[in-house]
């Protein structure tokens, strides 16, 4: 072979290998990198906490109400909780007295022992009214009275008689102080002459004193709450 047929063919083969890595470098493919998948991640929902009525005294903290010579003041001294409470009524302890009233009242020793419902407990909240005026004044009537809990009311639950008196708790339900059943009822002038007792409600027993509040409309103008711990 002449020496310049074989450079022709030796620049042929050099090319045809050159063509080769061109084609197979332009076939090759690149694989993108996968996208990051965000992980979800779990937003707790906030709890609103409860909180005492807007404005709500301490305990033993005078609130003033009235206009003229008809003034008063009123103020909550103490709450406590009890999870059932026993109660004497000579009106109700009688078997006489219990066949008329259609249920069994179980009387042990003459008491009675009162039970909330289930998940529930007695909350006893203890007040004082007083006319500070020169004549006397419309007592507020218990349903006046309202606890507040975390944006509930409850209202007040009566006994069934003023003859009624509580195990190991002193004085006399709040309503029988002014009228029967808390109707109707007036304060006199004078210290003496406060109307001072309590008003038992039937409350959650997960109930948080400190941040519950004893809420009374005392007359068109004047509303007052108390914290009760």
């Amino acid at each position: 072979m002449k020496p310049f047929h074989a450079l022709v063919l030796l620049a042929l083969v050099a090319g045809l290998i050159c063509c080769a890595g061109c084609i197979g470098t332009s076939q090759q493919t690149t694989t993108p990198a996968p996208t990051p998948v965000p992980v979800a991640t779990a937003v707790a929902t906030p709890v609103p906490t409860a909180t005492p009525y807007p404005g709500a005294l301490s305990l033993n903290v005078d609130a003033p109400f009235g206009i003229g010579g008809k003034t008063g003041t009123a103020t909550v001294y103490k709450a406590e909780v009890k999870p059932d409470y026993t109660w004497t009524s000579p009106s109700f302890n009688s078997a006489r007295e219990q066949t008329e009233a259609g249920t069994a009242l179980g009387t042990q020793q003459g008491y009675n022992t009162a039970q909330p419902s289930e998940g529930n407990v007695f909350l006893f909240t203890y007040v004082r009214l007083a006319d500070t005026g020169t004549e006397s004044i419309v007592a507020p009537s218990p349903g006046q009275f309202v606890v507040n809990y975390e944006g509930k009311d409850y209202p007040y639950s009566s006994l069934s008689g003023s003859d009624v008196t509580i195990g190991s708790v002193l004085g006399t339900q709040y309503d029988y102080l002014i009228g029967k059943g808390g109707v109707s009822g007036y304060i006199q002038p004078g210290a003496s002459n406060a109307a001072d007792g309590f008003l038992i409600y039937e409350v959650p027993a997960t109930i948080d004193l400190s941040k519950a509040s004893l809420v009374i409309t005392l007359d068109a103008g004047h509303t007052s709450a108390w914290q009760l711990q």
